[in-house]
């Protein structure tokens, strides 16, 4: 038994094959190889221009009298300035029709107080601008017929109505929306920009969406109360699956984000078949869905 049991322990070995020799020359060289082609590709690579050249140092002037509105950038970097203030520093001018004194040179955003003390004693031009001079009026003013103190006759503005008929919230323009009072001239035109970019209002409710008067619930509350929505109105639609990016993306309830989405969406799966099938874009949720389905088309 004892033979049996040593047999049986050494005959694995005797019968397991002799493994080859292995020999690392072969797959030295071909690493090698591998590693000359890549050290070749790298230093026969194209060296690309840098996208921010070095600009070239502006050499200095000694500083003399000079008149800074005949000065250009490099003139004001010659004298010290850096570059983006040179710069401001020539808008700024031309902005102004000229300096006519230093405190105007003194004022430019950017210029640092202790460069501006070492260039003042050279700036031609006196260092406070003239005192306005006060207007002679004949006949005692401007209004020589009116009392002191006596209120003007009028209203600069018109005055807006008291009892105001509701009206039609997609047709009114500017005009007749700035009969409600509180609603300006801004505020009618912003009104009347969502609705152009929104298709049409289908409630009276979407004014709150507006921007400028979301912290303002009085004029949302005016709006309600002196507009309706003509019944069967149709809004304008939006073709989701022809409607190019700037298209999309201009609809408020669509936006940037979500415009690249549907663009990139349609391109890999093809169009939309149903209105369902906007729900299988994950940043679609819910609330955005149901407000945008009805200004959708799919062609």
């Amino acid at each position: 038994m004892l033979a049996l049991v040593g047999l049986w322990l050494v005959l694995p070995s005797l019968l397991r094959p002799a493994l080859p020799a292995y020999n690392p020359a072969a797959d030295q060289q071909q690493l090698n190889t591998w590693a000359a082609e890549l050290a070749a590709r790298r230093t026969t690579r194209p060296a690309f221009a840098s996208r921010y050249p070095r600009r070239v140092p502006i050499p200095q002037v000694a500083l003399a009298p000079f008149d800074p509105n005949y000065l250009s950038a490099t003139d004001w970097e010659a004298r010290g300035l850096p570059g983006y203030v040179a710069r401001r520093m020539v808008h700024y001018r031309e902005v102004i029709g000229g300096f006519r004194a230093k405190e105007q040179i003194r004022r430019t955003y950017g210029l640092e107080p202790a460069l501006y003390a070492r260039l003042a004693p050279y700036i031609q031009l006196p260092d406070q601008l003239p005192a306005r001079e006060a207007r002679a009026y004949p006949n005692g003013g401007p209004y020589p017929d009116r009392k002191p103190f006596e209120p003007r006759s009028g209203n600069r503005f018109p005055r807006k109505p008291t009892r105001l008929a509701a009206f039609d919230l997609n047709a009114a323009d500017t005009t007749q929306l700035m009969q409600i009072r509180g609603i300006g001239r801004g505020y009618a035109r912003r009104i009347v920009e969502y609705r152009q970019r929104l298709g049409g209002f289908q409630s009276k409710d979407q004014t709150a969406e507006i921007y400028v008067l979301r912290d303002a619930p009085d004029l949302v509350d005016s709006l309600r109360k002196y507009t309706f929505v003509a019944p069967g109105f149709a809004p304008a639609l939006l073709d989701v699956n022809n409607a190019s990016f700037e298209l999309l993306q201009a609809h408020p309830y669509v936006g940037k984000r979500l415009a690249r989405v549907l663009v990139a969406f349609r391109q890999q799966h093809g169009p939309f078949r149903q209105l369902a099938d906007l729900r299988q874009i994950r940043i679609l949720d819910q609330a955005t869905f149901d407000k945008l389905a009805p200004y959708v088309e799919l062609k």
